[in-house]
């Protein structure tokens, strides 16, 4: 099959204003800069939306995404965060690579071009923040200029609004550091012909001013034909003091991406890939690709106004401008044709928002409230082409299944219309299969109460309020239309602290999500009549720091999605069918000793669809049973360290339903569409050549298994890297 967007613009403007909060006075310091160890603290330093106060919070309990100063163990929910440290000695240069080591989270395709998790079932490819303003747009995200990467699972429809069903991924960038120089670089290569380098440089310009740059260049390769590509990212930041009180964060990025788009193999008669094809690329070497170049800025204005009030004034403004052009497998019948594949072919945004955040008591009982507003003013348009080989006349043809293809630059020899092969040429501007034109406007208010009613019970209880106007004018259809959404999603939690070092939580959530999808597709058709989908979320569990630096995490869930469709009866009217998803999940995180660094993650996932007359159906796709990971850092000496660690992803199927396989003898098999299970063991090592020269290597695959971690659909099963060492140089100045 071919994909062929011609181009996609989004721009964007975030605007947050009016946010504060009311407090006793506390005594505020900055973070520790990874670039700096040795980094002094000022008492009174204003630090981004961050405040540590001494004592109680460290920066790395700091959850950025949540807007409210809460210690991770007293968030009602799951979440994971990951320091640039730890970005850093695990030689992660993705987000799917943190999510391999992340409990309840997997990685879907995302059709070889984008970003696209499965967060406790749920399969979202929009559930992604920057600096906690949406960041929905399809491409891969890039860690070089990142602080910490967030990943909070279960309830977070209040803050975030629509989807956010499993979680939502939120990264955190870095800002300027007042009254410090500093540098870092590093130069890394790979086995399988990746290289990169990037830079982190803050220069003191005055003594109220600082300019952080960070840059990186990366050039792609892997195992597989064909693939390559190249990212560029720059991202200068300003920092500003002009005052005690004030502080202000100005940023610019620019981003230039391209690569080789692989959709993967098909699936056999056994329902699993064919491992036989694992080094055929089904595709064409020169019109499978995606290009992104973006750009983006950011500002952050805070004040404090008094020792009890601070007030938080942000914008966000992107402009980002996609091609993405695939060739993909579409069919295959292991049965009838072993040896042929079919080929097929086929944002203006505004936001604003603000809130108030108030740590106030009302007869002995201390509440912080957050009270908001988000309005949302986004146009997108995107342009779509069929392939038409000028052999079969429409967007499939057959092609021997060989290494390579004998398809390059839309030129091939199919077999769609003579057994013996003739030469075709795919047309790529003639067929318009979409031109889609859409306008969203979001109206969200939202308010939400942390009540510490005693020292050991702690309440929180909210909701938000979304009015989702689309309307969508279909250029190929000739025809224009409109719906308007209002849902309220609830939230409410509540929290035993028996000790200051063990909570025990529950928490509730409600989400929507319209029938226009994440990316504002279409609701022509059907769609027009039907209501948005309603997600209903429940967790309980625990967390306990039983150790100083040492955190563990238990917890158990219920998703359950209500959607409603026509009745098979009476159109006119709705039936709710209902689908839910249960799991429970361990989490392990900290030191076990001095320079021994854990982290460990366990999830179970069970779940069932529901047709129209309730009864259970097949298993979701995407579900693995059990997932589990380790990883463990060990500071042998004062130079050198190693690491050891596993991630294993049980069975999933591919697809919601079974596929059938017909033989030319009218004989057929019907199995489901499956990922196998796999374990792969990942390893690493570092020396301190000196206090500022840091030599490593990261080892992946150490077994060189052959496993299969995620697809697209029937035909479209990636295939994972075999042994592989990525080499480091790192230096600090």
């Amino acid at each position: 099959m071919r994909e062929f967007a011609i181009r996609m613009t989004n721009i964007r403007l975030a605007l947050l204003v009016g946010s504060a909060f009311l407090a006793t006075p506390v005594t505020a310091h900055a973070e520790d800069d990874p670039a700096d160890e040795s980094a002094s603290k000022s008492d009174n330093h204003v630090q981004g939306e961050d405040i540590i106060v001494d004592g109680e919070f460290l920066y790395s309990d700091q959850v950025n995404a949540l807007r409210t100063p809460t210690p991770i163990i007293d968030v009602p929910q799951s979440l994971t965060i990951v320091t640039a440290d730890e970005i850093e000695r695990r030689g992660f240069t993705s987000i799917g690579q943190i999510v391999d080591y992340t409990p309840g989270v997997t990685n879907s395709q995302g059709e070889g071009h984008r970003d696209a998790l499965v967060i406790r079932g749920v399969r979202s490819t929009a559930d992604f923040f920057i600096d906690g303003i949406r960041d929905d747009v399809w491409y891969y995200r890039a860690l070089y200029n990142l602080e910490q990467v967030e990943i909070l699972r279960g309830p977070n429809a209040l803050l975030f609004g629509r989807g956010g069903t499993g979680g939502i991924v939120n990264r955190v960038t870095k800002k300027g550091v007042i009254g410090q120089s500093f540098g870092n670089g590093q130069i890394a290569l790979d086995t399988l012909g990746e290289y990169g380098i990037q830079g982190d440089i803050n220069l003191a310009v005055a003594d109220d001013v600082a300019f952080r740059l960070n840059a990186f260049y990366e050039n792609l390769a892997n195992q597989r034909d064909f693939y390559d590509g190249e990212r560029i990212g720059v991202n200068p930041t300003v920092r500003i003091q002009p005052t005690e009180n004030t502080l202000i964060d100005l940023s610019y990025e620019y981003a230039n991406y391209d690569r080789f788009v692989d959709r993967g193999i098909p699936i056999g008669v056994d329902g699993r890939p064919v491992a036989a094809f694992r080094d055929v690329v089904f595709g064409d070497p020169d019109l499978n690709y995606s290009e992104l170049e973006a750009h983006l800025l950011r500002a952050n204005v805070q004040h404090e106004f008094s020792d009890s009030l601070k007030g938080v004034f942000s914008a966000f403004y992107g402009n980002y401008d996609k091609v993405y052009s695939t060739f993909y497998a579409s069919d295959y019948n292991p049965l009838a044709t072993p040896d042929f594949v079919t080929l097929d072919g086929y944002i203006e945004n505004l936001i604003l928002s603000g809130n108030l955040v108030g740590d106030f008591d009302t007869g002995g009982v201390e509440h912080t409230l957050i009270v908001g507003g988000e309005y949302i003013s986004t146009s997108s348009d995107q342009d779509r082409f069929n392939a038409l080989w000028d052999t079969t006349l429409d967007d499939n043809e057959i092609f021997a299944i060989a290494r390579p293809l004998a398809l390059s630059n839309g030129v091939g020899i199919g077999f769609a219309t003579d057994p013996n092969g003739v030469p075709t040429i795919v047309d790529l501007g003639t067929d318009l299969n979409d031109d889609t034109r859409a306008t969203i406007d979001v109206v969200s208010l939202y308010i939400q109460d942390e009540i510490e009613v005693t020292d050991w019970l702690r309440l929180i209880v909210g909701g938000r309020y979304d009015s989702f106007d689309i309307q969508v004018n279909n250029v190929v259809a000739g025809d224009i239309r409109s719906r308007r959404d209002e849902e309220f999603s609830p939230r409410g939690g509540i929290i035993l602290k028996p000790q200051e070092d063990i909570s025990i939580y529950a928490s509730y959530s409600r989400s929507f999500l319209p029938r226009s999808g994440e990316q504002f597709a279409n609701i022509n058709g059907d769609n027009d009549a039907l209501a948005p989908d309603v997600f209903t979320n429940l967790e309980a569990g625990i967390k306990w720091d039983f150790m100083s630096g040492l955190s563990l995490t238990a917890a158990i869930f219920d998703v359950e999605q209500s959607s409603p469709q026509p009745n098979d009866n009476d159109p006119a009217t709705l039936d709710v069918i209902n689908s839910s998803i249960q799991g429970a999940e361990l989490q392990l995180r900290g030191e076990v000793s001095d320079g021994w660094f854990i982290s460990a993650g366990y999830s179970y996932l069970d779940g069932a669809q529901v047709d129209a007359f309730g009864v259970a159906g097949l298993r979701p796709r995407e579900l693995p049973e059990n997932t589990f990971s380790i990883w463990n850092q060990l500071q042998v000496t004062d130079r050198f360290g190693v690491g050891l660690g596993l991630t294993h992803q049980g069975d999933s199927f591919i697809t919601n339903g079974n596929v059938t396989f017909v033989g030319l003898n009218g004989d057929s098999v019907t199995t489901r569409a499956t990922l196998p299970a796999y374990t792969r063991v990942d390893a690493s090592a570092y020396f301190d050549v000196s206090d500022n020269l840091r030599v490593q290597v990261n080892l992946e695959n150490l077994t060189d298994t052959l496993y299969f971690p995620n697809s697209h659909s029937t035909y479209q099963a990636s295939v994972g890297a075999p042994l592989n060492a990525r080499f480091a140089i790192s230096g600090r100045f």
